[in-house]
C-alpha cells in the first residue's frame, strides 16, 4: 500500500513538472543563478555556440545594412559617365560637392531670449545634420562606390576606410574598436593594416592580375621626312641624295573578358614616296591587319578570378554601408553621453548656488546675532570660511558648466563662429526617467542573440572573411603555371603607283610608263579580307616558375589572415557577450546607486532641516549646521553623479544591442543623405523637475525591492 501511494506521489509531481510554463521555469531558473555570484551554475544546453562544431546551435546570422547602397547624394559613384551621344563625357573630370560648413537653421530655431533649449531629441538631430565625424563618414559611402567602378573596369582597389572616426570632444563612447580589416589586424578594408613598422599589405587583392575590361584604343600617327647623302652613288642610282618621305597611321583595340580572354585587332597603314631609284612604286601604300584571342587556361581562368574584384568591392562597399551605421550608432551615443553631462553639470551648478546661499543666510545671521553678543565671533569665521568654500566650489561649477556647454554646441554645429550662437548658454530641457527598459528584463542569451544579429563590427567580420575566401581562391589559382592558348588571323596589302625614276636593274635604263599598274588604296584594303595575302596560326604560351615561393608564400599567408580572421570574430562575439552582461549588471547597479543616493539625499536634507531648526532655537551650534550642510551638498552630488551613471549606461546598453536607431526611430537612408525629415523619438525622457520638499517622516516600512 505504502508503494502505491509514493507511485501515485511521484506521478503527480511529474505531471505537475510537466505543466509549468517555460516561462516560468525560465524565470525560476535564472532566479536561481542570482542568489549570488559565487552559486554554482545549474546544467543548461549551449543557447549561442560560434565555433561551427556539428549539433549545436549556431549564433543568429548578421543582418545585413539595409537598404544596400547607402547614398549621400542622387549621383551614384559606382557607374561611369555615359558616351552617347557625347563620347567626350568619358574624359571630362568630376567635381564632387564642397562640404556645407554652416549649421542648421534647426540650431537658430532653437535659440530664444540668448539662450539656446535643447532637448535630447534635438541635440541628437542636429548631430545627425551637422556633426564633423558623420559627415567624414558619410563620405567614404561615395568613395566605396568608385571602388566599384574600378573593379568594373577591370582595376585593383585603393580600399575604403571602415573605421570609426572619433574625433568629437567628449563623451566617449564604449564600444569595441580595430579588427576590421584583412586578416584582423586592422580596420580598414583595403587590404592594409598597421603594422609594428609602419604600413603591413596583405594579400587582399592579390592573385592573377584580371584583364583590363575598359576598351582601350590606342593610335599612333606620324609623318616623317628623312634626306640622305649617299656615298656610293652605284647604289642610288647616280643621286648623290636619296629623300624618304614616311607617313604612318598605326590604331589598336584591346579588350579583356571576364573568362581570362583577351581579345588585340591593330591595324597598320603606311605611305612612303621616295626618290629612289630602285623603288618601283612611289608613292608605296601598305595596309595590314591583325586580330589575336589570347585565352588563360590555367592561372587567371574563369570569371571567379577576372571578376573577382568586382565581388570585393561589393562586399567592401556593403561593409562601408555597416561601418556608417556603426558610426551613428558610436556618434549618437557620444551625443548621448555629452548631453547628460550637460545635464549633470548644469543641475551641480543650481546645487552649488544652493549651497551658497544657504551658507550666505547663516553667516548674516551669525552676524546679526554677533552684534547683539549672543554668537562667539570664531562662529562668524567659520561661517565666512564656508561661505568662500562655497563660492569657489559655485566658480569652479560654472566653469565646467561653460565647458560642458562648449563641448555640447562642437558635437552638433559646424560653425562656431557666430558671437551669438557662441555665447548663447545650453539649457537642457531633458531629464532621465528611472522606468525600466524591456532590456532590463529580457533573459540574458535573448540580449546576447539580439546584439549577435544586429552588431555591426559582427557583420563587417563576416564580410571581410568573404573577402579573404575569394583571395584564398585567387592565390590557389596564382599557384598554378601560367599557360595561354592563343589564335590570329591578319593579312597585307600593297599598292601605289609606279615611281616616276624607278630603273631597270638588269638594263639600267628607267622604266617605261605602265610597267607597273597602279593598285589603289581601296583595293589593298579589300586585300585584307579576301585571303588573297593571309597571315594565321595558333599557339601555346607556357611560363612555368620552378620554384614557385613567391606564390607559395601568398597562398599560405591568405590561408592565415582568413585564420586570423576567424578567431578574431569567434572574440567579437565573446567581447560582446561579456559587454551585454556587464551593461545589464551597469543598469542594475546604477538603478541601486540611484534609490541609495535617493534615500542618502532625503536623509540629509531632513538632517539639514531639522538642524536649522534647533539652530533658530538655540539647541544647536553653527558648526553643526555647516556640517549638516556640507552632507547634503556630498549628496545631491551622489545623486546626480548616480543619475547621470544611469542615463549613460542605459544608451550604452542600446549601443551596445545596436538597437538604437530603430529605438530612437531614425532613418539611416535620410541620415546617409544628410536630411533628418523627422526627429528622433526618444522613450524615457521626463520634464525637469524643481527641488523638492523633504519627505514626511513615516512609521510605515518601505516596501521590499522588486526583482
Amino acid at each position: 500500500m505504502k508503494l502505491r501511494h509514493w507511485q501515485a506521489s511521484v506521478c503527480v509531481a511529474l505531471t505537475l513538472v510537466s505543466t509549468v510554463p517555460p516561462g516560468f521555469a525560465q524565470q525560476a531558473s535564472l532566479t536561481a543563478q542570482q542568489v549570488g555570484p559565487t552559486t554554482p551554475a545549474a546544467p543548461q544546453a549551449v543557447q549561442n555556440d560560434t565555433t561551427g562544431t556539428p549539433g549545436l546551435p549556431q549564433a543568429p546570422a548578421p543582418k545585413l545594412t539595409e537598404p544596400l547602397f547607402l547614398r549621400p547624394g542622387l549621383k551614384d559613384y559606382s557607374k561611369g559617365k555615359f558616351g552617347f551621344p557625347n563620347p567626350l563625357h568619358w574624359y571630362t573630370a568630376t567635381d564632387y560637392p564642397a562640404p556645407r560648413l554652416s549649421n542648421t537653421p534647426r540650431l537658430d530655431d532653437l535659440l530664444r531670449d540668448g539662450k539656446i533649449y535643447l532637448s535630447l531629441s534635438d541635440a541628437v538631430t542636429l548631430a545627425l545634420e551637422n556633426n564633423y565625424d558623420i559627415a567624414i563618414a558619410r563620405i567614404n559611402l561615395d568613395i566605396a562606390d568608385t571602388d566599384l567602378l574600378r573593379a568594373k573596369a577591370g582595376s585593383s582597389l585603393r580600399g575604403v576606410n571602415s573605421g570609426l572616426v572619433a574625433n568629437t570632444l567628449g563623451g566617449a563612447s564604449s564600444t569595441i574598436t580595430g579588427g576590421g580589416g584583412p586578416g584582423g589586424t586592422s580596420s580598414g578594408t583595403g587590404g592594409t593594416g598597421s603594422g609594428a613598422n609602419g604600413l603591413v599589405l596583405s594579400t587582399n587583392g592579390s592573385g592573377p592580375v584580371p584583364y583590363a575590361m575598359d576598351p582601350l584604343l590606342t593610335g599612333a600617327l606620324e609623318y616623317q621626312t628623312q634626306t640622305q647623302q649617299q656615298s656610293n652613288l652605284l647604289f642610288s642610282g647616280g643621286l648623290s641624295t636619296l629623300f624618304t618621305n614616311t607617313s604612318t597611321y598605326n590604331f589598336t583595340y584591346a579588350q579583356g573578358f571576364g573568362t581570362g580572354t583577351l581579345l588585340n585587332v591593330g591595324f597598320q597603314n603606311t605611305r612612303v614616296t621616295t626618290n629612289n631609284p630602285f623603288v618601283d612604286f612611289s608613292p608605296t601604300l601598305t595596309t595590314g591587319f591583325t586580330a589575336q584571342v589570347t585565352q588563360h587556361l590555367l592561372q587567371g581562368f574563369g570569371t571567379g578570378i577576372q571578376d573577382r574584384f568586382i565581388l570585393q568591392a561589393k562586399n567592401d562597399r556593403r561593409i562601408t554601408d555597416s561601418a556608417f551605421r556603426q558610426q551613428l550608432l558610436y556618434t549618437v551615443n557620444q551625443v548621448e553621453n555629452i548631453y547628460w553631462g550637460l545635464v549633470s553639470a548644469y543641475e551641480d551648478e543650481q546645487a552649488k548656488e544652493r549651497a551658497l546661499t544657504q551658507s550666505s543666510q547663516l553667516t548674516e545671521d551669525n552676524r546679526k546675532q554677533l552684534q547683539i553678543g549672543s554668537l562667539a565671533p570664531l562662529d562668524v569665521v567659520n561661517s565666512d570660511a564656508s561661505v568662500a568654500a562655497d563660492k569657489q566650489a559655485l566658480i569652479a561649477s560654472q566653469t565646467n558648466l561653460e565647458y560642458q556647454q562648449l563641448v555640447m554646441k562642437q558635437a552638433i554645429a559646424r560653425n562656431l563662429n557666430d558671437p551669438q550662437l557662441s555665447a548663447a548658454p545650453v539649457i537642457p530641457t531633458d531629464r532621465v526617467a528611472l522606468d525600466r527598459l524591456p532590456e532590463e528584463d529580457t533573459p540574458i542569451e535573448g540580449l546576447i542573440s539580439e546584439a549577435y544579429a544586429n552588431n555591426p563590427q559582427i557583420e563587417q567580420a563576416v564580410l571581410n572573411m568573404k573577402n579573404n575566401k575569394i583571395t584564398i581562391k585567387a592565390e590557389k589559382n596564382g599557384l598554378l603555371p601560367a599557360v595561354d592558348a592563343f589564335a590570329f588571323y591578319g593579312a597585307t596589302g600593297l599598292g601605289g603607283a609606279q615611281s616616276p625614276g624607278a630603273l631597270n636593274f638588269s638594263t639600267g635604263e628607267p622604266y617605261t610608263a605602265g610597267s607597273f599598274p597602279s593598285v589603289s588604296y581601296g583595293t589593298a584594303f579589300g586585300n585584307l579580307f579576301n585571303s588573297s595575302s593571309p597571315n594565321k596560326g595558333i599557339g601555346v604560351n607556357v611560363s612555368v616558375p620552378l620554384r614557385n615561393r613567391t606564390a607559395q608564400a601568398d597562398q599560405a599567408r591568405s590561408q592565415m589572415e582568413l585564420r586570423q580572421s576567424e578567431m578574431r570574430l569567434q572574440q567579437l562575439y565573446t567581447q560582446i557577450r561579456i559587454q551585454i552582461i556587464n551593461g545589464r549588471y551597469a543598469l542594475t547597479n546604477d538603478r541601486a546607486q540611484v534609490d541609495a543616493a535617493q534615500a542618502q539625499h532625503d536623509y540629509a536634507q531632513q538632517s539639514f532641516i531639522a538642524e536649522q531648526k534647533k539652530y533658530k532655537l538655540g539647541a544647536s551650534t553653527s558648526a553643526n549646521v555647516l556640517t549638516q550642510e556640507r552632507s547634503l551638498a556630498i549628496a545631491e552630488n551622489s545623486l546626480i553623479s548616480a543619475t547621470a551613471a544611469y542615463a549613460r549606461d542605459r544608451a550604452a546598453l542600446l549601443q551596445l544591442l545596436s538597437t538604437t536607431l530603430d529605438r530612437y526611430n531614425i532613418n539611416i537612408t535620410d541620415t546617409a543623405a544628410g536630411t533628418v525629415s523627422q526627429a528622433p523619438l526618444i522613450p524615457g525622457l521626463t520634464a525637469p523637475k524643481p527641488e523638492a520638499a523633504p519627505k514626511p517622516l513615516s512609521n510605515t516600512p518601505p516596501p521590499p525591492p522588486t526583482e
